[in-house]
């Protein structure tokens, strides 16, 4: 692979006597990774169902590798439940390492597509809220997609700028992740067209805007919260120095240490201007030291990293207001459904009705893509529930659940819409909605009229294909 001469020689800097190794990584095949989505099955779990041959990627216990060269796994019914994501290895980190408890406020400043997203939405285990933001709407589109198929309820997402933001959640959220834009150094080997773009817009060109979202983002952390920075990047002024100018900024902050791995490099205060010895706490990962592509991970606390601060006051109003209660239509739905519902979190706008997280402060003028759960649609004399819904519902959570074995061929059949025959099926007899799971992990609705299950799986995310 020709890499330009200005990158070779900064890696030779950076590395010394290892470059001969990194260079030799080049000639080495790309790692394909999935991430089992803890929100919905264990990690033991999967493993008892898990269609292909897994191999545990050490640092992440949640992630495994796969053959990516024999087998497909988002052409799998089990991919459409949601029970895991395919991300590359070392891009699962920065998620991993930001230690998310459930029912914290936690913001993912740039989220698209959702591969750290879903798993901190994950980690929150339905309580608490997510914010997951990206400043392209038409990315941010997939981002929504991924976090509803993951039965991701509690979230928001949001396209805004940064700055933006902080006129609403200043001193709001417990944790933040901002996996930055970057020259993306770190993904030469995996995608050739990286060094193209790098040619076009080099580390000068991000770290300016890189500058401006750290520091926006600190001041929306309450104190005592933590903050991840991550870029798939080697070069120190959008690493290094992009955290030693937070620190000047805002010297309330502290550099913590990120639970290690063998393969962890060093950070290099070597690289920086302050010469600040608690950048090594920071992580390099080189793709010639572990098997994963280069990342640069910093973990950083609002207040000492070994003390407990309270946190700020919480500026946030409830979005509970006046008592409501629930509609008819949705009352009657619900008498089948294992949910508390809180009527005054709902939400609705014509039609559609939303869950919406609790605490959030008052977003009028806030660019969203999504509010909340969508719960589903107010219908005359009727409620059709969401796509968005049957993902986020446990399979015990339902009182009609029609569920079907993984080599039951409308498995497929249900995946790209079409109506299903069910006369052999002794549990669907009474008409109505029905949700749909595979081997016990839903799917979507369907509503059955006689021994016909109109199907009501959602046309945007229908299987396209034929399957492996």
């Amino acid at each position: 692979m020709n890499l330009p001469i200005a990158f070779e020689e900064k890696m030779r800097s950076l590395l010394h006597e290892e470059y001969a190794d990194y260079e030799k990584c080049f000639d080495e095949a790309r790692h394909y990774g999935l991430r089992v989505n803890t929100n919905k099955i264990t990690v033991e779990e999967f493993l008892k169902i898990a269609p292909w041959k897994l191999e545990p990627i050490p640092w992440i216990h949640n992630g495994f590798y796969y053959d990516g060269d024999s087998v497909q796994p988002a052409k799998h019914p089990y991919y459409f439940a949601g029970l895991y994501y395919l991300q590359e290895p070392s891009a699962m980190t920065p998620a991993d390492r930001l230690p998310v408890d459930p029912g914290d406020k936690v913001l993912d400043v740039c989220a698209a597509p959702g591969g750290k997203a879903t798993e901190l939405g994950a980690k929150l285990q339905g309580k608490g809220v997510l914010i997951a933001n990206d400043i392209s709407s038409s990315r941010a589109k997939g981002l929504l997609k991924n976090l509803e198929l993951f039965g991701i309820g509690n979230m928001m997402v949001l396209s805004e700028e940064p700055g933006k933001l902080t006129e609403y959640f200043r001193g709001y959220f417990d944790k933040i992740l901002i996996d930055a834009p970057c020259s993306g150094e770190g993904m030469f080997r995996k995608d050739k067209k990286m060094v193209k773009a790098w040619e076009e817009h080099g580390p000068e060109f991000f770290s300016k805007i890189q500058r401006s979202i750290i520091t926006q983002a600190a001041s929306m952390l309450k104190t005592g919260g933590m903050l991840l920075y991550s870029t798939c990047t080697f070069d120190p002024s959008e690493n290094e120095q992009t955290i030693e100018y937070l620190l000047s900024e805002y010297p309330e902050f502290e550099i913590c240490s990120i639970r290690p791995y063998e393969g962890f490099a060093e950070g290099m205060p070597e690289t920086g201007e302050s010469g600040n010895q608690e950048l090594k706490k920071t992580v390099r990962i080189f793709p010639h030291r572990m098997q994963g592509e280069g990342h640069y991970l910093a973990l950083l606390k609002k207040g000492h990293c070994e003390e407990n601060h309270e946190a700020d006051a919480d500026r946030a109003g409830k979005t509970a207001g006046r008592k409501k209660k629930l509609p008819e239509e949705l009352d009657a739905f619900f008498q089948d459904v294992d949910w508390e519902l809180d009527a005054s979190r709902l939400d609705i706008h014509g039609e559609r009705v939303y869950y919406m997280p609790e605490g959030l402060p008052d977003l009028k003028g806030v660019r969203f893509l999504r509010s909340g759960l969508l719960l589903g649609e107010l219908k005359k004399n009727r409620f059709e529930p969401s796509q968005a819904l049957a993902m986020c519902l446990k399979r015990k959570d339902y009182a009609r659940v029609l569920d079907l074995p993984l080599a039951d061929e409308r498995v497929i059949k249900y995946l790209k819409g079409d109506t299903l025959d069910l006369e052999d099926m002794v549990s669907a007899k009474e008409k109505g909605w029905y949700l749909v799971c595979v081997d016990g992990y839903p799917l979507g609705f369907g509503k059955l009229l006689g021994q016909t299950l109109k199907n009501k799986y959602l046309p945007g995310w229908r299987w396209m294909g034929s399957g492996q």
